[in-house]
């Protein structure tokens, strides 16, 4: 099978990503080759190590250039440094030797050292070993007796037949093993120069292999000679593989850790499958020889000339198809598809999709285990977390649940957390509209004030969130009704633009809201006529209108709303403090008000290192944390068994990584279930 170069649509997939602001930022760009790895736990191979290599071997370029050592910058390297040593020691002898023989006060250096001829002597040798020092410290070439003749080679004096034997042979190994989540690994070398007689071999060798010997000559080494174009596994002797190869050329050594097979590509053709059988952590291997060879790695920082990205989208869908057409224990008795039904049933359940649970449990004959106004309770505060109502998310559970907060001070130090940020973000009804004037304190119970437009344009402010006299909303058939139907109505614009749960044509802002002309929004909530299918005068619908400016502002850009929020994270910092004495140090509670905090040092904090707590998906952490803390407080499972399978799922790709089973590089979970 011919490849020939990269598509143009893989090499954009691996061009730099641009910001919002436009500008590029750089791609790891095998990160993207291999997603599934895990570099924490198995690094990738991204350079040549400068500690697994035989001495012959230099390094440059950041450890991807290879190079042959010459004669006197290898062979005699320890010689040079020994005679050095040896050298300076002797001078500085004979020097003490000359100033002992010229002191008068020690009567036995008259007698012996005092005679001219000794003193000359010592003089003439002092000075020969000076020079000799010299010569050698420089590296300046001598011969020391040799009877072998020297020869010059571009400039460069030379042993004679020096890189003729296999002794002379020497490779080096990159710093880490192939992991086996790469699924299919591969690396190129381009030839910089064959040198004097290009004798080099680009493969693969195992941890311990002698690296006095180039890659395919050894037990777990593996190999392609340029010089003869034979492959070499595990042995002396080759076996006739591919073309040979020369200065320009670039090679390829592909890994696919599904079958255990090795290939080669030169100039972007693949040349066929050269070693079968594998063994596991192998380590990407290139050996020289003679003085003069030059090479250059690529293991993924830049474009392959081959296109590997064919390759591995074809194992991806051979192992999808595997999983998918994988047997299933039915015996005809439709158990299997009972207990899918049961599964997803329980999954809609669950995460408050009550509309659609009910459809699928009356169209597969479910049942629900969940009393159905405890799931409507669950529903309601979902949706204000996912609003970012935090506060009256806090408040309907304190009433709905009491005691569960407490019981759990950490998932209320959360939900404070979030609050604080929605807060800064606009979104917290705390800081949204003008706050209750008699209100003590802002962690106590939220009261939602807003704002509607009357006939001449003018703005009013009324509270509607909570019945009359203060009391708290009305409990209907044993549950608390809905003040935000987040799914079922509808919101009206300033302009007569409709728009629903604050979405516009798929987008949405910071705030979880926006307008069709993409102007903020700020949530409004509005008594319903029409909604007597809800068994409640009390329902609240969101409404929503457009600001005049597109600025986004601190806390909307309320003073108040600023000072009511400093005062909140002053409280929220005494309750941190709290929970560490009495419960000890907990990073993770630290960390999240620290960078619930850190969006305080930036004018913009939509567009700063730590704007990414201001995106509505980052409601959900805490809403799942929530979510199943309540079922669990009605003895329910905190999770639906679906998202137990999936998570059994990804820990067996875990394993299957960690024993050498490269399919676990094509398995990702959440494709195979988008599928």
């Amino acid at each position: 099978m011919t490849m020939m170069a990269a598509t143009s649509d893989e090499r954009s997939v691996m061009e730099p990503g641009k910001t919002n602001s436009g500008q590029s930022q750089p791609v790891d760009r095998l990160k993207l080759l291999y997603p599934m790895v895990d570099e924490e736990k198995t690094p990738l191979p991204r350079s040549w190590s400068t500690k697994d290599k035989y001495s012959y071997i230099g390094l440059s370029q950041n450890n991807l250039r290879v190079h042959y050592k010459e004669w006197w910058t290898s062979r005699q390297e320890d010689m040079y440094e020994r005679m050095v040593f040896v050298l300076a020691s002797l001078r500085r002898c004979t020097t003490a030797l000359v100033l002992i023989s010229s002191s008068r006060y020690i009567p036995l250096a008259k007698y012996v050292f005092l005679s001219p001829p000794i003193h000359l002597c010592l003089s003439i040798f002092n000075m020969f070993a000076l020079v000799t020092e010299i010569l050698v410290r420089y590296r300046i070439p001598i011969v020391f007796g040799f009877t072998d003749s020297f020869k010059e080679s571009r400039g460069r004096t030379l042993f004679p037949g020096y890189g003729k034997t296999h002794k002379d042979a020497a490779s080096v190994r990159t710093t880490h093993s192939i992991p086996a989540a790469c699924g299919l690994y591969y690396f190129e070398v381009k030839i910089v120069s064959k040198g004097r007689d290009g004798y080099m071999g680009i493969g693969l060798s195992a941890s311990g292999v002698n690296v006095n010997r180039l890659p395919g000559w050894d037990k777990h080494s593996y190999g392609y000679h340029g010089d003869d174009g034979h492959s070499f596994c595990s042995s002396g002797t080759g076996q006739p593989y591919g073309p040979t190869f020369t200065t320009g050329d670039v090679i390829g050594c592909g890994v696919n850790l599904v079958d255990n097979t090795a290939f080669y590509t030169k100039n972007g053709h693949h040349l066929g499958i050269a070693f079968t059988d594998l063994p596991p952590n192998l380590f990407p291997t290139v050996g020289l020889q003679t003085p003069g060879e030059v090479v250059d790695a690529n293991f993924g920082q830049l474009p392959f000339v081959f296109d590997i990205g064919d390759m591995i989208n074809e194992l991806r869908v051979r192992t999808r198809l595997q999983i998918i057409n994988y047997p299933t224990p039915d015996h005809g008795q439709g158990q299997w598809q009972a207990i899918l039904h049961r599964m997803v049933c329980t999954y809609l359940v669950h995460h408050g999709y009550l509309d659609s649970a009910e459809a699928f449990a009356s169209s597969t004959g479910q049942v629900f285990e969940e009393d159905y106004n405890s799931i409507k309770n669950r529903q309601r505060v979902i949706k204000l977390i996912l609003s970012g109502r935090i506060g009256e998310a806090i408040d309907t559970t304190n009433r709905l649940y009491p005691g569960l907060l407490d019981r759990d001070p950490d998932l209320l130090f959360a939900l404070k957390c979030r609050q604080f940020v929605e807060m800064v973000n606009g979104s917290d009804s705390e800081v949204c509209q003008n706050g209750n004037p008699n209100q003590t304190s802002v962690i106590q119970s939220t009261k939602a004030y807003v704002k509607s437009a009357n006939p001449a344009g003018t703005v009013e402010e009324m509270n509607i969130n909570n019945t009359i006299n203060g009391t708290s909303p009305q409990f209907v058939n044993g549950q608390i009704e809905d003040d935000v139907e987040m799914e079922e109505s509808s919101v009206t614009g300033v302009n007569g633009i409709k728009n629903s749960n604050g979405y516009q044509n798929g987008n949405l802002d910071s705030n979880g809201y926006k307008c069709q002309n993409g102007e903020d929004v700020d949530m409004e909530i509005d008594n319903s006529a029409n909604q007597s299918q809800q068994q409640s005068s009390n329902i609240a619908d969101v409404t929503v209108t457009c600001n005049k400016s597109n600025k986004k502002q601190l806390c909307g850009g309320n003073k108040q709303a600023i000072e009511k929020m400093l005062e909140f994270g002053k409280q929220l910092y005494s309750q941190s403090v709290h929970l560490r004495q009495q419960y000890g140090k907990n990073e993770s509670n630290k960390k999240m008000l620290q960078d619930a905090f850190s969006l305080l040092a930036y004018s913009n904090p939509w567009n700063s290192p730590v704007g990414w707590q201001l995106n509505p998906q980052e409601r959900e952490t805490v809403c799942a944390r929530l979510n199943s803390a309540i079922l669990e407080s009605s003895n329910l499972s905190r999770r639906p068994p679906l998202e137990v399978a999936a998570s059994h799922a990804r820990e067996l790709v875990r394993l299957m990584s960690a024993n050498g089973l490269g399919a676990c590089g094509f398995a990702v979970v959440d494709n195979i279930i988008q599928y």
